[in-house]
């Protein structure tokens, strides 16, 4: 049995351990063990490799939805979004924290680029939360798993990585992840709700106060300021989903939208058109460089037999096929503490994917249950850069200790969400379906 392999994981690691960045990391071991495995031979798989990954017409949506939600920073629309919302949940329990999970959800499905998101609603929402008195670790919670929605509500950049990896549709990805992210979303509301019904101090109420607007009023502003995002929404994710543009045509629409409503709002100019344009570039950058070395990683680790070995090993430990998804389930919640999402992904998507289909497993189901996985690794430290994101923007009042304690309850919410997955695959294997006989 071939082991060599398996020798690049614990090298891979060791290196990142020991502050190799992620990308020269993985191109490292792909190099050492390449050479070692094909010898110089390796240089033609590597040419080939990169001329594939250049030539992949889907990675053209990594820029244009990056482009677009660095836009959607300077639009002003966060501001326009959360009194559009608020003005109709301020009197429930723990109406600003619903607010904010409400707009959390807006702009996953505007855009899926979680930092963003993250950053801009966090710079809005925490002054407010904590001028009402909610509870700091409901307040880094609610934050926290609302910013990082955007890996399991479509689009997503996640998954247009992972599609290629995994050899599937990257629309069935999308088609087959909008109900797990509508309930993971729903129980996060849920949650919310109850807890500050139960414990009204974690949430006030906001009381009744002589400048509030009248239904009409509300009805005005909400019509002015959520009608335009909504419409971009369906421009992107609309397009994609009733199968009128591929992603990346999908991505075009709303990288122009986010454009358009600078403008619409007044807050377009042409140094923020240059700090928009300088994120995209720094971003994509960063993630192509990753991009390339896992497929260089991966091409050598298959290359090298990683697969047929897995097979055997596993063939050999007679593991039934349900086991087999849970240990690699767990293998990929574990790696969450100490990798980020694109790693995790180019890592264990190649190798976990043909073994779950080689065990009678639907391909987009398991794709689905690893990006629920992924979500947990938003939320678990010591990696947790959703944690780091907020850190970024809350106040010195706001401590760790308070973000630690706010995501726990988050992260069993994915945790069910996951076992709903798992429990009904129709949820994600349904609509994939339906839209393929309808195309």
């Amino acid at each position: 049995m071939d082991v060599l392999p398996f020798l690049m994981l614990p090298v891979a690691f060791g290196l990142m351990f020991l502050g190799v960045q992620v990308a020269f990391a993985m191109m490292i071991t792909a190099v050492l063990f390449g050479l070692v495995v094909f010898g110089d031979k390796v240089v033609h798989q590597f040419i080939e490799k990169i001329d594939d990954l250049s030539s992949n017409f889907v990675f053209a949506a990594i820029p244009l939805f990056v482009f677009m939600g660095a836009m959607l920073e300077k639009s002003g629309i966060a501001d326009r979004l959360f009194e559009a919302i608020h003005i109709w949940t301020r009197r429930l329990p723990g109406g600003l924290a619903l607010a904010t999970i409400i707009m959390c959800i807006i702009f996953a499905a505007s855009s899926g680029v979680i930092g963003a998101t993250e950053s801009v609603v966090g710079l809005l929402t925490i002054p407010v939360m904590l001028r009402y008195g909610y509870d700091k670790g409901l307040i880094s919670g609610t934050i926290c798993a609302g910013g990082s929605l955007g890996t399991i509500i479509p689009p997503s950049v996640v998954v247009i990585v992972m599609g290629p990896l995994a050899d599937l549709s990257v629309g069935d990805l999308m088609y087959g992840m909008v109900f797990p992210g509508l309930i993971m979303a729903g129980l996060y509301l849920v949650y919310v709700f109850v807890l500050c019904l139960l414990r009204p101090s974690y949430g006030p109420r906001i009381p009744p106060e002589p400048g509030d607007p009248r239904f009409g009023e509300k009805v005005l502003i909400t019509l002015r300021n959520l009608v335009p995002p909504v419409f971009m929404i369906f421009a992107v994710l609309g397009s994609i989903l009733l199968g009128w543009a591929s992603p990346t045509e999908a991505a075009a629409i709303g990288a122009l939208c986010a454009v358009g409503l600078t403008v619409l709002y007044g807050q377009f100019t042409w140094s923020g058109l240059y700090d928009a344009l300088i994120k995209t570039l720094t971003i994509t950058a960063m993630i192509m460089a990753v991009l390339l070395a896992g497929t260089l990683f991966t091409g050598v680790f298959i290359g090298g037999g990683g697969i047929n070995t897995a097979s055997r090993l596993i063939q050999t430990m007679q593991l039934d096929p349900w086991a087999l998804l849970a240990l690699m389930l767990f293998v990929v919640f574990l790696a969450g503490f100490f990798l980020d999402w694109i790693s995790i992904v180019l890592i264990f998507v190649p190798i976990f994917t043909p073994l779950a289909v080689q065990a009678g497993f639907n391909g987009v189901w398991f794709c689905i249950l690893f990006l629920i996985i992924i979500q947990t690794s938003y939320l678990t430290p010591p990696m947790a850069p959703a944690i780091f994101y907020l850190r970024a923007v809350a106040p010195a009042e706001i401590t760790i200790r308070h973000m630690y304690r706010g995501v726990v309850p988050f992260i069993t919410l994915q945790v069910v969400t996951l076992g709903i997955t798992m429990a009904w695959p129709g949820l994600v294997t349904w609509l994939p379906t339906v839209m393929l006989q309808l195309r």
